[in-house]
């Protein structure tokens, strides 16, 4: 039997609309869908693991072994996810912050889609637009739920691709955004972000110098800085009722966490990093590699609810009475990369190409 798979690259998929932010909000909701009903699998020994990483030492006695470094690692995440898409899949990436020398991006990603019966491949995708764009979906699918139409200003820390994303996907979820304020380390950055975001959606863009003064009177706050440079942010400075979207890390006082709503983006992903914080004999260490780790380590102090009495987003996607009310007081969503997310986008994809003929056609077999 001749088994024949489709490579997509970077060009292939951004003709098949992986820039097509709407599209992608809707499909990544979907998938929070088949997230809360339990439709889907992950890898590790729940079937709810982010991934298995690839650490390399400090040090070694072979020469070509690469050293450990800022970002440095790969990760492999496997993943299943049914309904309409009944398809596995591997999201399979290597992260280097010294690739920007060499003018490539910090992380390369590719993309498997595979019969989930047979195994065979049925697609090899290019997947760093893959990535940023169900990554920048992930807040807009929360907008939908956790934020009021009526907002009216928005904040973005950290300035980067991921937030572009994210600034992308929750302007055309809250219409009636009229002023946003970008705030990076690098000055830069923020003043590129703020001149496409004007140009882009017609909306008065600022920079400004400090987190502090960008969050002053945002209704929604979307994070998405470095894990270099972590964010350090007090309670004091954000509205009572502003809603703060972390898709990146975020360092605060503890009463920021102990006094807002926490809506993770699912609650079964972030059980599964605490259990792996534990088997690695140091959850201090791992925690602070992870987004959520700020608030695990509330949780292991008994001052946040326990996981299991917490919302994910699934819920509200199942349950849209839950929407979370204007004027409840301050609310954080939690995100954290899900292989589904990927492969479900990714399937999109995939079909599309095949209606429009696009991508090459390689034999892994006769």
């Amino acid at each position: 039997m001749d088994t024949q798979f489709r490579y997509l690259s970077e060009a292939d998929v951004t003709e098949c609309g992986v820039l097509d932010t709407a599209s992608c909000i809707d499909t990544i909701e979907e998938i929070f869908g088949l997230l809360n009903s339990g439709d889907y699998l992950m890898g590790g020994p729940h079937g709810n693991s982010h991934g298995l990483g690839l650490q390399f030492p400090e040090l070694s006695k072979f020469p070509a072994m690469p050293l450990a470094g800022p970002d440095r690692r790969f990760v492999t995440m496997p993943g299943y996810v049914g309904g309409r898409f009944n398809v596995s899949g591997n999201k399979w990436y290597g992260s280097n912050a010294a690739n920007r020398t060499l003018g490539l991006p910090r992380s390369v990603l590719t993309l498997i889609l595979n019969d989930p019966e047979t195994g065979e491949p049925l697609a090899l995708l290019s997947a760093n637009t893959i990535s940023a764009s169900r990554t920048g979906a992930v807040p807009g699918v929360a907008a939908r739920y956790l934020v009021s139409n009526e907002a009216a200003s928005l904040a973005v820390l950290g300035c980067g691709p991921i937030n572009r994303a994210c600034v992308e996907a929750l302007l055309l979820e809250l219409p009636h955004v009229r002023t946003v304020t970008c705030m990076d380390i690098v000055p830069s950055v923020s003043k590129d972000l703020a001149t496409w975001i004007s140009s882009t959606f017609g909306i008065e863009s600022k920079v400004v110098d400090s987190v502090e003064r960008a969050v002053l009177d945002a209704d929604v706050v979307t994070v998405a800085a470095s894990r270099l440079a972590p964010l350090e942010v007090e309670a004091t400075w954000f509205r009572e009722d502003a809603v703060i979207m972390l898709t990146g890390p975020m360092a605060a006082d503890d009463e920021l966490w102990t006094t807002s709503t926490l809506v993770y983006d699912h609650v079964p992903l972030h059980q599964e990093y605490i259990s792996e914080a534990a088997a690695s004999g140091d959850s201090s260490h791992f925690y602070d590699g992870v987004i959520g780790g700020p608030l695990y380590r509330l949780i292991d102090e008994g001052r946040l609810p326990k996981l299991e009495d917490s919302s994910s987003l699934g819920d509200f996607v199942a349950n849209p009475a839950l929407m979370v009310k204007q004027g409840t007081g301050r609310v954080v969503f939690v995100a954290s990369g899900m292989s589904v997310l990927d492969i479900g986008w990714g399937f999109d994809l995939y079909k599309r190409a095949i209606q429009l003929g696009v991508g090459q056609m390689l034999s892994l077999w006769e």
